[in-house]
């Protein structure tokens, strides 16, 4: 009896979680290193997931000052350190979770993040969305097309599968956006007005000659520049919509 309250005794780990890892934490929990006691033989996937945090969050696992992947199998009396993606330090001599950042940011979205989808269309963002679309489709985009999903469902983000995701941590559509554009730094990367908000389909400049019976008169009288979807086949020219949509932007990069 005494030898097995002495193993269960040893049977726990200290743990911490930093930066913004600890949203996902009771507030007992953050900031702060803590014991957790565990049973069996767990990876460390497994017991950062059971503290409510998503694989797909995490950059960097420390085991004892040493870097280690997510099939690492925890001991008894382990210091784990656990970090989101850095963005100032050189991490590229440790085990990095994931493969380096994409070339081309793409992102797949769930069926809750369609106002969301829309944002990121508006600013050039190559955006998979459908309002009834499924987790497992959800997943087949992100692994075949390599983008990355957006979610707040937690569980999608713990599925093994998945490797590039981000949980949404805002709930206003414009607020989710400007998250999103500071977190993946995207400033650099967007390219206003070159693909659809209804279908992300890429447009295309037409001759409006071409155009005449398919726009309203008045249209086809004071605008010049005329844009088509290559998808869905809606026109678009820079009328009042497009002067909000451009502050909307100019509101979205600020601050």
């Amino acid at each position: 009896m005494w030898l097995y309250k002495l193993i269960k005794k040893d049977k726990h780990i200290t743990i911490r979680f930093y930066a913004e890892l600890n949203d996902f934490l009771p507030e007992k929990k953050k900031k702060r290193d803590y014991i957790l006691p565990y049973f069996g033989n767990p990876t460390i996937k497994d017991i950062i997931e059971s503290q409510g945090v998503p694989h797909t969050e995490i950059e960097l696992i420390l085991v004892n000052s040493i870097s280690v992947n997510l099939e690492y199998h925890i001991r008894p009396l382990d210091k784990v350190s656990v970090y989101p993606e850095f963005e100032l330090l050189d991490v590229s001599p440790l085990i990095r979770l994931r493969p380096k950042p994409l070339r081309n940011t793409r992102f797949v979205a769930d069926a809750h993040l369609g106002k969301l989808a829309r944002y990121l269309r508006m600013l050039g963002f190559d955006t998979v969305y459908k309002n009834d679309i499924r987790d497992d489709m959800i997943i087949c985009h992100s692994i075949e097309e390599k983008r990355i999903i957006l979610t707040r469902d937690l569980g999608i983000l713990k599925n093994g599968q998945v490797d590039r995701g981000y949980f949404i941590r805002n709930q206003r559509p414009f607020d989710q956006c400007r998250e999103l554009v500071r977190k993946f730094s995207l400033e650099k990367q967007i390219s206003p007005f070159s693909r659809c908000m209804e279908c992300n389909g890429l447009f295309n400049k037409v001759d409006k000659k071409l155009l005449k019976a398919e726009i309203p008169e008045m249209a086809y009288q004071y605008f010049e520049d005329f844009y088509k979807c290559a998808g869905c086949g809606n026109i678009y020219w820079k009328g009042s919509h497009y002067h909000k949509m451009q502050k909307t932007i100019q509101k979205l990069l600020s601050g």
